[in-house]
């Protein structure tokens, strides 16, 4: 049975590419000897203690979360709890707005650009113009008398348990400790053992940035209790607890002061429970002390050995639905943050499955029906003022922390978005009511915990109407995948409010009479004219033609709002088209401008939303518009930041070039060392495998994910395609599980880069045409029902 730990439960419980692998050193393959592993387990490990956030381990399960650094004389444990952000409910539309826009509308369409930019900047931002940071709740600190110098130290993540381990021999005494967040229990655990008795001596204390005081609750529990900060001008309005309690199996166990200190013990178990008063975005009246009280009673009626058979269970129910082979090598034996070198060399094919699998981890990890939605850093955040605010960046960052969700059979995990999208109409109305004088409702490029929707951070990065717009698609890629008509029908009031926005926004182009939004950008990249403002860029163009599209289409199978479909279409026909340049590229803004904007390598590729995620570019629908994408990526390069990269490896596939969506992947693993000044570089990945930015963003694992998925399987354009971007570095492999568009669960093989096997079943979906290379099959199956092909049938099937 699926287990849905909701908010309202959870408080009602309280109440370049070489093809061929090389041989490894000969002390690569000592390294692999020693480790005794099992090289296919999916499995992050290492030889020594983290030292920097950037090696620690990530644990979560959805609303709690914490970085293990595996110390062995003093253990940090990082925690987070996802509704701890700074400020509260508040209202940051301009007022000005409105009376400004006309005259903003006209500098540009004169071509004015700075002076509409500065008119923006003055009358039309946000007040404040940033919005609210997700804040750290602090550290568990453990601290292990005179365990300095150990040996056979190990730290590993297990991905198929959800687990981080550290071991290590001190003083003849073999150590383990066991880290987990469970989403069954909403408690993180630790367990600490030894193969001796009487051996377990730690004192455990908490610490903070926040406004907060710690105190113990008898012997064993200590408590911290804080209120969030402030930021912006905006009071914090939230109360936080984080309430830790330690279960020892012998000893002795006291407290004094601030710490807890267990000696003698043959074992012992931490639990922590966390909660904020944050019931909504506009609520904050919860009760963290009896939510964190509540958790930790219900916990410590279960035997540990309970609690983690729980939690195994609970984890793999989601994480094993999907398994991949792309191959092995013994690079696969190598400590983890010595096998992107490894990857670089095209050594080791198996790293490129568990990165595949350590994303669909960290969207488990970070997205679970009734938690947020996984911000910029998914749940984990060290910091008080993290990078731009670690909350959520909807001009391409959120939307691709869930492009693996459907495709990689995650649909639960994609429910925090779609609800937050439909708590952005409330607000969103109100910046479109107050700031465009429109029906519907809006959201700029960015919004926080408290579902704000007005332009923030300036002209250049943030007047941006079509964020809220680019959200809804989610909504109807998520009925896409699975048919359900009744979620269908809660988001169509949604869709139909982010449409009437546009229809009541858009207007005419005078020189070629197109219907066009103004003012908007081409997310933060700047043109010609020195800015980013400008009419009509060819990313807003695109997500309107798929919001009015599909809009119309959920009316049809809802059998309601023929009209208001019908006046979609007369409109989506009326939009400025897509554009073909003088240097045969797709353009990104209206004029072809592309040639002459400051940053040809820019880091974004917006106008190739229609290529994906969307799919108005395809390969035999639009051929010459699919070659101007080709020719637009091979002109941006094949350089940028961990996300641009991910991007990248997604439309290369979608191009159906998988040797360069691979060499998109390499660049994407490149290993980022520690140097003198820290972690550093252009794109890549952190040793634990975060992605690099740089700094650490966590949309680049899950856009690598989506990648790797787009180049075994794509369902868009009413087919399914297999092996549509399969490289040569993958010769032989296999997957099962994955999820295709109208309702299918696909499973394959393949061998010497040919297709051997596929088996489809159907889910929800009653009919589909399955491509491969040149030929393509008609299958007709009912709900439950599962047919296999053999490489023959598909490679004899007509075109």
């Amino acid at each position: 049975m699926a287990y849905q730990f909701t908010r309202r439960k959870f408080i009602a419980f309280a109440g370049a590419l070489p093809a061929v692998s090389r041989s490894l050193k000969a002390a690569d393959a000592k390294a692999i000897k020693n480790t005794g592993a099992d090289t296919r387990r999916l499995v992050l490990w290492y030889e020594k203690p983290a030292t920097q956030w950037v090696e620690a381990l990530p644990v979560g399960n959805g609303r709690l979360g914490a970085m293990v650094f595996g110390g062995t004389a003093g253990e940090r444990l990082q925690l987070n709890e996802d509704t701890l952000y700074a400020g509260g409910p508040y209202d940051p539309n301009n007022r000005e707005a409105l009376q400004a826009l006309p005259e903003a509308r006209r500098l540009i369409f004169e071509g004015r650009y700075k002076e509409a930019h500065d008119l923006i900047e003055t009358k039309m931002m946000a007040h404040p113009i940033s919005q609210m940071p997700y804040e750290t709740v602090g550290d568990i600190k453990l601290e292990f008398p005179g365990h300095h110098e150990v040996e056979d130290y190990r730290r590993e993540l297990d991905l198929e348990t959800a687990i981080a381990k550290v071991t290590y021999s001190f003083g003849g005494v073999h150590f383990t400790r066991e880290v987990f967040a469970s989403p069954v229990d909403q408690v993180i655990a630790v367990r600490l053992t030894a193969d001796h008795p009487n051996q377990i001596n730690f004192i455990v204390g908490l610490a903070t940035p926040q406004k907060a005081h710690i105190t113990p609750d008898g012997h064993d529990t200590l408590v911290m209790r804080g209120e969030n900060g402030e930021a912006s001008g905006i009071k914090g309005a939230l109360k936080f607890q984080a309430r830790a309690r330690v279960l020892a199996h012998g000893g002795k166990t006291s407290s004094e002061k601030e710490r807890i200190a267990v000696t003698n013990a043959d074992s012992a178990t931490l639990l922590i429970a966390m909660a904020t008063s944050y019931k909504s975005y506009k609520d904050t009246s919860g009760d963290p002390e009896s939510l964190t009280k509540a958790c930790l009673t219900s916990a410590l009626k279960k035997p540990f050995e309970n609690l983690r058979a729980d939690h195994i269970r609970e984890h793999q129910r989601l994480f094993n639905r999907v398994t991949i082979d792309l191959g092995i090598t013994e690079a696969a034996g190598l400590p983890t943050d010595q096998r992107p070198a490894k990857f670089l060399e095209g050594a080791d094919p198996h790293l490129a499955a568990l990165y595949f699998q350590y994303g669909r981890y960290l969207l488990i990890s970070s997205s679970r029906p009734g938690t947020q939605p996984a911000n910029l850093q998914g749940l984990w955040n060290d910091s008080m003022t993290p990078p731009w605010g670690s909350k959520y960046t909807i001009n391409i960052n959120t939307e691709m922390n869930y492009w693996p969700a459907e495709t990689t059979n995650l649909t639960e995990c994609h429910e925090p978005l779609l609800r937050m999208v439909t708590e952005l109409v409330e607000n969103g109305s109100r910046t479109a009511e107050v700031q465009y004088g429109a029906r519907g409702w809006v959201c700029h490029h960015n919004t926080d915990l408290w579902r704000q929707t007005a332009p923030i951070d300036g002209p250049l990065w943030g007047f941006w109407p079509a964020g809220g717009a680019w959200l809804c698609m989610h909504l109807w890629s998520h009925y896409e995948f699975t048919g359900d008509r009744k979620f269908l029908a809660r988001i169509y009031p949604v869709m139909k409010g982010a449409a009437q926005f546009f229809i009541d926004t858009l207007v005419e182009e005078p020189k070629r009479k197109w219907l066009v939004t103004c003012p908007s950008m081409s997310p933060e990249n700047t043109h010609p004219g020195g800015v980013s403002v400008c009419a009509g860029p060819t990313m807003d163009l695109q997500i309107l033609r798929d919001l009015f599209l599909r809009c119309s289409h959920a009316a049809q199978a809802l059998g309601i709002d023929r009209d208001f479909a019908a006046k979609l279409a007369h409109i989506r026909a009326h939009l400025a088209p897509m554009q073909i340049g003088k240097a045969g590229q797709l353009q990104e803004w209206l004029e072809d401008w592309d040639l002459d904007a400051p940053e040809p390598q820019h880091r974004h590729v917006s106008h190739l939303y229609g290529l994906f995620p969307g799919d108005q570019i395809t390969l035999r629908d639009t051929p010459d518009l699919f070659a101007a994408a080709k020719r637009t990526l091979e002109q941006r390069g094949d350089v940028g930041t961990g996300w641009s990269l991910a991007w990248k490896i997604n439309l290369w596939a979608r191009l159906q070039d998988g040797d360069h969506a691979y060499l998109l992947l390499q660049k994407a693993l490149t290993p980022v060392y520690a140097g003198s000044a820290g972690y550093s570089g252009g794109g890549g990945v952190y040793p634990n495998l975060l992605d690099a930015h740089p700094p650490f963003q966590i949309d680049g694992n899950f856009g690598a994910t989506s990648g790797i998925a787009e180049m075994l399987l794509q369902s868009h354009g009413g087919e399914i395609h297999l092996l549509p971007a399969l490289p040569k570095a993958w010769p032989d492999g296999s997957v099962k599980g994955m999820r295709a568009r109208g309702g299918f669960e696909v499973e394959m093989e393949w061998k010497g880069g040919k297709l051997a096997m596929v088996l489809i079943r159907s889910l929800a979906g009653t009919h589909c045409k399955v491509r491969y290379a040149h030929q393509m099959v008609m299958l007709e199956l009912k709900p439950g029902a599962a047919e296999r092909l053999n490489g023959k049938l598909m490679h004899e099937a007509k075109s």
